[in-house]
């Protein structure tokens, strides 16, 4: 025997009863098929450098400048003029004499050469015959043809440089070393020589 419970509805089924009515709770934790929001990660350096254009400062002109006003650019400090005192207390004298060989062999050389040239040049351009000619109209008969190119050919003249040449390298470079030697000995008593160095 069924109970007005258990009855079948109208509609074929069985009636449900409602549940008990309770006071609406606030969810604890949202439902399984809720999507999930992910969790915020911190702004990385990474990430603040990709960061769009619109958030980062424009490169226009600043707010304070006039709009047609050009840019101020200061100009870069000059720098300050360094100056730099030495003593030259001793000079070597193994690197003086070499310096002085080599200049005075320079020497030597250019005077043998220049002795040559000149003696061509005044060949070609006749001075020779003309001091001749002089010597013989002031001497007279007397002269007996005196003839200046046999007294001072080219080889003569070419020996003759040749010799001063010599010298001269010897006396430069003993010259030059006494005179470091000199320099060493007054250096160490008078303190030497002071120069003042700048930077232009």
């Amino acid at each position: 025997m069924s109970t007005p419970e258990n009855a079948p509805s109208s509609s074929g089924g069985y009636p449900q009863a409602a549940p008990p009515s309770r006071p609406p709770q606030r969810p604890s934790a949202p439902p399984s098929n809720a999507p999930q929001r992910p969790a915020e990660r911190p702004l990385t350096a990474t990430a603040a450098q990709q960061r769009p254009a619109a958030q980062q400062r424009p490169a226009g002109p600043r707010p304070n400048q006039r709009p047609g006003q050009p840019t101020l650019v200061r100009p870069a400090p000059k720098a300050k003029q360094r100056r730099a005192r030495l003593i030259v207390s001793k000079v070597d004298t193994w690197s003086v004499l070499k310096m002085a060989f080599l200049l005075s062999v320079a020497l030597g050389i250019v005077t043998v050469v220049a002795s040559i040239v000149l003696w061509t040049i005044l060949d070609v351009t006749g001075i020779f015959d003309k001091i001749n000619g002089l010597l013989g109209e002031v001497a007279g008969a007397e002269s007996g043809g005196f003839d200046l190119k046999k007294v001072a050919s080219l080889g003569q003249v070419a020996s003759f440089a040749t010799i001063i040449a010599v010298v001269n390298v010897v006396l430069l470079t003993a010259l030059a070393m006494l005179t470091a030697v000199l320099y060493n000995i007054s250096a160490t008593l008078v303190g030497g020589i002071g120069v003042t160095l700048t930077d232009d």
